[in-house]
């Protein structure tokens, strides 16, 4: 549940994305927490009938929401194994007959559209810098490049 979270918030640490992080914490806790809601708002039947809180799919709301981060974020070299395996927990929720399909395909839905609406893509910091300044009696030109 937690390890595709963990795993877009390490992409972002070893980039040294603080920006990232923060967005990545936004896009997941308005994910879950627009599931979360709605679970208790509509109380749709769990296709195994042990409840009420089948729709739509807190566990594939935290998935997703780190897949549509991590594409948004980085990329789809990113983006493309992440949401493989969210697709996985989607396909595992509703094997396993918690969720039906149309739960774990809102919560996807729920967490791609928060994305699209806070992530932006990542710029990673330049190593080349420039300059310049004017004085009275002279003119200056910088160029520096940080190894």
């Amino acid at each position: 549940r937690i390890a595709r979270p963990l795993a877009a918030g390490t992409v972002a640490l070893l980039k040294n994305d603080l920006g990232g992080i923060v967005q990545l914490g936004a896009v997941s806790l308005l994910s879950v927490g627009t599931a979360y809601g709605l679970k208790h708002l509509v109380h749709e039947q769990r296709p195994d009938h042990t409840d009420f809180q089948s729709f739509p799919s807190e566990q594939s709301a935290l998935a997703f929401s780190s897949a549509a981060f991590m594409w948004d974020r980085y990329g789809w070299e990113y983006g493309l194994p992440a949401y493989a395996a969210a697709s996985f927990v989607g396909f595992a929720r509703v094997d396993t007959r918690r969720h039906h399909w149309w739960d774990v395909v809102t919560s996807a839905g729920i967490a791609w559209l928060y994305s699209r609406l806070i992530t932006t893509r990542y710029q990673p910091p330049s190593n080349f810098y420039t300059g310049a300044y004017v004085t009275p009696h002279a003119a200056f030109v910088t160029v520096a490049y940080k190894f």
